[in-house]
């Protein structure tokens, strides 16, 4: 899909942002309003997927220890899923990571988005925590 486009959001686009943030990564496993926001919000550098005016997709980067960069909170809509919106958020991170002086990005990834990452040049290296008891996440890393 040629016309999605992804920026940093901006002004009132925030709690789009955040909505769909929530949508894709809290509200379908019972979780409240809120956790999808932490402390870091303010220093990190945000992702916004837009088709028709419209966020479909978000992800964040924060700085990590030394050369590293850490890549968060990434979800698509369902419906837009497949159609190369998590490909363009990360190519948009990367860029951004590289103009900050990050070398290597790592992320923690959910069991299904495995294959996604590693057509991405994303490496596994190992289990790392199981979110609610219930989505087993894995340490990837990609070198820039």
């Amino acid at each position: 899909m040629e016309d999605i486009h992804v920026r940093s959001p901006k002004n009132n686009e925030w709690e789009e942002y955040f909505t769909v943030r929530y949508k894709t990564l809290r509200e379908p496993w019972g979780q409240p309003k809120g956790s999808e926001k932490d402390s870091e919000e303010d220093s990190a550098v945000h992702a916004a997927a837009f088709y028709n005016n419209k966020i479909i997709g978000v992800a964040r980067l924060q700085k990590a220890e030394g050369t590293k960069g850490q890549i968060r909170y990434m979800g698509v809509l369902s419906s837009f899923e497949g159609k190369g919106v998590g490909s363009k958020l990360l190519k948009y991170l990367e860029t951004k990571a590289k103009e900050l002086g990050i070398e290597t990005i790592i992320l923690n990834a959910r069991e299904n988005a495995l294959p996604f990452y590693r057509k991405n040049g994303y490496e596994t290296f190992e289990k790392s925590y199981l979110l609610w008891g219930e989505i087993q996440h894995y340490l990837m890393q990609k070198s820039l």
